[in-house]
């Protein structure tokens, strides 16, 4: 029934333009708690020895903490990993550990369609309570690639690049957008970095909850509290980012490197979603309203430009122009492409740092994104007017 829902919302019109969007409804879907963990390298990072169901409870209890409402009240819970070993029965004996209601429905899915999942369970005729929950942990829980497809479907060539690895998609595209040069690439790129490090050393990463986590040493391990991304270079300069070699020498070309592609990460983040009528009551913060989502498909050998069709989808649907946005910069060759065609200011665009400086947990990243969206985007609406925050993930 959820998916029925889902597919009917997309028949319906919205509202249009900022004075209508600016409207307040007691039914609005709104974000009362948006957190994340720092973001730590993995295999060598503050989380390289903690399991991601570990890491899953660890942001349980940071975020029943932060939420400022009794655990047992939430009505849907969905906790999501990219990794298919990261099985989700883990997840839910997570969710015992904590105080949530024993008959509460426990799902798994994907990032994105966790937070759409979530956004209909707030319009449901009762009062909506909706806790979703992202981890990525690549330290204790590597990606073990994709199972085997039969000769059939691996004869198909589309078939056969839905399941090629990401890289492959940025050194393809990078064939194919030729206009890309690396220098100007990683001249833009160094920007995540510098960004990142002066969000950090100013104090604009307040979505960041301590974390607990483990530490492994030969005898024993102990637990620790993580809560400071450890990602960031701070000193890098276009040049030094220039010199790092080729991350995927075996398809060609080489111009996917660790400076300008985003690195391997251990995190969580959580959101609490509910409808505004329930909020008010309740006396929570509203940090922001669900408006709409797009989602467009495009050819699996160029995924990763997918913003400069979604993006588009989303404006069209409501009528909005962008103020403040976050495109994830997975590869900086399909980062700038987007950037470029979509005509976005780059001043306006991660403005804090994006995934080559902070990274790229995989299923976790939507939510770590609008965690940092929200934040970023209540700071700056008063410095620069900035009514409409977007997000691609």
């Amino acid at each position: 029934m959820d998916r029925i829902r889902q597919l009917t919302s997309h028949f319906s019109s919205a509202p249009s333009g900022l004075p209508a969007l600016s409207k307040k409804s007691p039914d609005d879907v709104v974000i009362t708690m948006a957190v994340r963990s720092a973001l730590t390298k993995a295999k060598k990072g503050g989380f390289k020895d903690t399991r991601s169901d570990e890491l899953l409870t660890g942001m349980f209890k940071a975020a029943i903490a932060k939420m400022q409402i009794d655990p047992a009240l939430i009505q849907d819970i969905c906790v999501g990993t990219v990794l298919p070993q990261a099985h989700p029965t883990k997840r839910a004996r997570r969710l015992l550990q904590q105080a949530f209601h024993k008959r509460r429905p426990f799902r798994s899915s994907t990032a994105l369609l966790k937070w759409i999942n979530g956004r209909h369970h707030c319009r449901k005729p009762d009062p909506g309570w909706s806790n979703r929950h992202w981890v990525g942990s690549w330290g204790r829980d590597p990606d073990s690639g994709s199972p085997k497809l039969s000769d059939e479907i691996m004869a198909h060539n589309t078939a056969k690049d839905c399941v090629m690895p990401m890289g492959w998609t940025s050194e393809t595209w990078r064939k194919i957008s030729i206009s890309l040069a690396k220098t100007w690439t990683n001249s833009l790129l160094c920007r995540s970095h510098q960004r990142a490090s002066e969000a950090q050393r100013t104090g604009r990463f307040s979505e960041i909850v301590p974390v607990e986590g483990f530490s492994k040493s030969e005898s024993e391990r102990t637990r620790i509290i993580v809560d400071k991304d450890d990602g960031i270079r701070h000193d890098t300069n276009p040049a030094a980012l220039g010199k790092i070699r080729s991350a995927f020498p075996q398809w060609g070309g080489g111009k996917t490197t660790g400076g300008n592609a985003s690195q391997i990460t251990d995190g969580a983040a959580a959101v609490l979603l509910m409808r505004r009528k329930k909020a008010e009551e309740l006396g929570l913060p509203i940090l922001a309203k669900y408006i709409t989502t797009s989602v467009a498909g495009l050819a699996p050998r160029i995924m990763g430009i997918g913003p400069t069709y979604a993006i588009p989808m989303a404006l069209e649907q409501t009528g909005l122009s962008v103020g403040c946005g976050f495109i994830n910069e997975a590869f900086a060759s399909m980062y700038v492409y987007s950037v470029r065609k979509l005509g976005l200011d780059i001043e306006k665009v991660n403005v804090n740092g994006g995934a080559i400086a902070l990274g790229h947990p995989l299923d976790k990243c939507y939510s770590s994104v609008l965690s940092r969206l929200v934040l970023t985007y209540i700071l700056r609406i008063y410095a620069r007017q900035a009514h409409v925050k977007l997000q691609q993930a």
